[in-house]
């Protein structure tokens, strides 16, 4: 029963949050998305700078026309499960796709990779193992985690010689796996995967990697972190999504040794009891694909890495605190929560559309607006978006 003091209690939840900064808006986006969008009606356009949007494959005609194809040959939709009657040509062709685009084994797809990291830990795992897990991973991967009866360590996830301490400190566990970001999303920093994948091979360990904010884009040939670092082939399972780079719509996968793989399909009860990923974004994750191996996609890279640099060469010009790295995240660091959010609804006012992240997403203390870089951006747009921020930066007292 709804009680009377329930509905107080959340209430009075609801106006905290309010109150201290951390209350989460909803803007509603009358189209595609794109780096300008139509938000809060169709008149009101923005700049948008807080979009996964990588590659701007969100609103790509290939990837709209071949998700149009699927519908008319596959369907809406399966109403099924995988090993029912939910297994379709075009979901094998997939995992065959991005097998060889990875250079795994096998892969197998998930509706989300927030599914995929919460099938993969507890299926196989028991109290004999240990998972120890980077600082600042994903809440996919902590709530993973959390399904599973294996030990549990944490390490410094900036910090591999922390992670061996962890490793020497639980010799005498069955299984070892060691599981991270390979960038973390609300820093923009990449994990030491060259450090963390030699400790790995050192001690035995099974090494996961999700690499939902690099792959298509990060290494040469947009492979993603381990690429980045040049230990691909020592990297045992990577979890990713469809959602972000690879077009942005939805989806997820696990993609790595062909044994767990085999495995996660007969065990893994996100992928067993889900319906499968619908017709049209498998036929648009194959199509992104596609472009992201061809020489489109190489230009497309080629783009987003000089906005990048672009941007966060500015910004640090203009005096922001900002953290150093290569990744089009780009977390402007203002520390208080209310100034990120009144600083974020300023922005907005002047056409930049960006979020203020505050605790629990970050750490007390720690508040900051997170910029996101696209290859569809131009100069012109970021020279008005740091300029928007130079003058708010003043405002608020961040720049002098």
């Amino acid at each position: 029963m709804f009680t009377p003091d329930l509905k107080k209690n959340l209430q009075a939840g609801i106006e905290k949050k309010r109150s201290d900064g951390t209350y989460k808006k909803e803007r509603v986006i009358a189209g595609a998305q794109g780096p300008i969008v139509a938000l809060d009606g169709s008149k009101n356009k923005v700049l948008n700078l807080c979009a996964n949007n990588y590659l701007g494959l969100s609103d790509d005609q290939e990837i709209i026309d071949a998700a149009k194809e699927a519908f008319l040959t596959h369907g809406y939709g399966m109403s099924s499960v995988r090993f029912i009657c939910g297994t379709l040509d075009i979901h094998k062709k997939l995992e065959a796709a991005m097998s060889a685009f990875l250079g795994t084994e096998d892969t197998i797809l998930y509706t989300s990779c927030f599914d995929a990291n919460g099938g993969l830990f507890e299926n196989f795992l028991s109290e004999e193992d240990v998972i120890i897990s980077a600082s600042l991973n994903h809440a996919s991967i902590i709530d993973g985690i959390r399904l599973c009866k294996a030990r549990r360590l944490r390490y410094k996830a900036d910090d591999a010689e922390d992670l061996r301490e962890q490793l020497l400190a639980c010799g005498g566990s069955r299984h070892k796996i060691v599981v991270t970001d390979g960038v973390f999303s609300m820093e923009g920093d990449l994990a030491p995967l060259d450090g963390i994948a030699s400790i790995c091979e050192e001690f035995g360990a099974l090494l996961v990697v999700d690499d939902s904010h690099s792959t298509g884009f990060i290494g040469i040939y947009g492979r993603g972190t381990a690429e980045h670092f040049n230990v691909h082939d020592k990297v045992d399972l990577f979890t990713g999504t469809f959602g972000k780079a690879l077009g942005g719509a939805s989806g997820g996968y696990i993609s790595g040794k062909k044994e767990l793989i085999e495995w996660f399909r007969n065990a893994s009860r996100p992928y067993l009891f889900s319906n499968s990923l619908a017709p049209p974004l498998v036929a648009g994750a194959l199509k992104a694909i596609e472009i992201v191996c061809s020489d489109r996609g190489r230009e497309l890279r080629t783009k987003l890495h000089s906005n990048t640099q672009y941007f966060r060469k500015g910004m640090v010009a203009r005096g922001f605190d900002i953290k150093e790295g290569i990744h089009p995240i780009v977390p402007i660091m203002l520390g208080d929560a209310k100034m990120a959010a009144a600083m974020a609804d300023d922005l907005l006012k002047k056409g930049i559309y960006v979020i203020g992240f505050s605790y629990p997403v970050v750490p007390e203390g720690k508040a900051r607006i997170r910029v996101q870089i696209s290859a569809a951006h131009t100069e012109e747009q970021l020279d008005m978006a740091m300029a928007a921020f130079e003058t708010l930066g003043k405002k608020y007292g961040v720049l002098l």
